[in-house]
């Protein structure tokens, strides 16, 4: 699809790689509704791409809990009478230290926005998308779905489920007009990763693309309509060495492990709730 035949529901639009794909997005003539939790950023946002050359009639915005159903049910509704035609799952939350250090709340949080949110979204949307001549469900996940790395055990079952999701969503789908993408990005140069994780991908020699890099590429899936991508070297071939032989690759990862913030010091059933 054309970004300019694209009407696209994009969530997470206020995030690093949500602000630089919306902005992508929109210069290259997509319709888009933005979509996060605080009205006043989204109106900002909307008024900035709006500055920036993006016809006001191309441009509207949806404050939307995605942990909360029914506000995906009325975002679903609003988006349909909208006329979208693309959904785009770019809300997410970081996870990153020892699984003894994740509180319970945490986790439940990450699984919920990560991973059933775009569920959810997704099978709201679907009577009204599959009425449509063509439509694309992309979801942006991370290669940490397709590579587990210590530290990200919590993060990584979020964005495997979500490449499994996709995946049998896909061919589930696959004589309809609804086409189903994953994008896999290494990682990003935003906000999205705190000081911990910038200190990890140093000590490990993990590279950072820059938020403008994943948001073209995301251009680049929408339009060219590939099942899924990964970005970056050696992470895609990781990708493929894990998919056929991945207990092969257990060994690459002792200065990964060594690198973690040290575990906190809790007795027997003291775990962060």
């Amino acid at each position: 699809m054309r970004a300019a035949q694209a009407r696209i529901v994009l969530t997470g639009a206020g995030g690093g790689i949500g602000r630089a794909t919306a902005s992508t997005l929109a210069c290259a003539g997509a319709s888009l509704l933005l979509v996060g939790r605080s009205p006043e950023r989204l109106e900002s946002q909307a008024r900035e791409l709006v500055a920036a050359g993006a016809p006001t009639a191309h441009i509207g915005w949806r404050a939307c809990d995605l942990t909360s159903a029914a506000d995906i049910d009325r975002l679903a509704a609003e988006a349909a009478i909208w006329g979208c035609n693309v959904v785009l799952h770019g809300a997410g939350l970081p996870a990153f230290g020892r699984l003894q250090s994740q509180s319970a709340a945490d986790m439940q949080a990450v699984l919920q926005t990560n991973l059933l949110a775009p569920m959810l979204l997704t099978r709201a949307l679907l009577g009204h998308l599959l009425q449509q001549p063509a439509a694309q469900v992309i979801c942006v996940g991370s290669a940490l779905g397709r590579i587990g790395l210590p530290g990200f055990s919590v993060y990584s079952a979020s964005k495997f489920g979500l490449h499994g999701f996709a995946e049998a969503l896909r061919r589930e789908l696959a004589e309809t007009p609804v086409r189903v993408q994953y994008i896999g990005p290494r990682s990003t140069e935003t906000g999205f990763n705190n000081a911990d994780v910038a200190a990890y991908n140093q000590a490990t020699g993990t590279a950072m693309d820059p938020p403008a890099d994943v948001a073209r590429e995301i251009l680049r899936l929408l339009e060219d309509g590939s099942a899924e991508r990964f970005l970056g070297f050696p992470e895609k071939i990781a990708v493929r060495l894990n998919g056929v032989l991945p207990t092969w690759l257990d060994g690459s990862f002792r200065k990964h492990r060594h690198s973690l913030p040290p575990a906190p010091a809790l007795t027997a059933g003291a775990l962060p709730s």
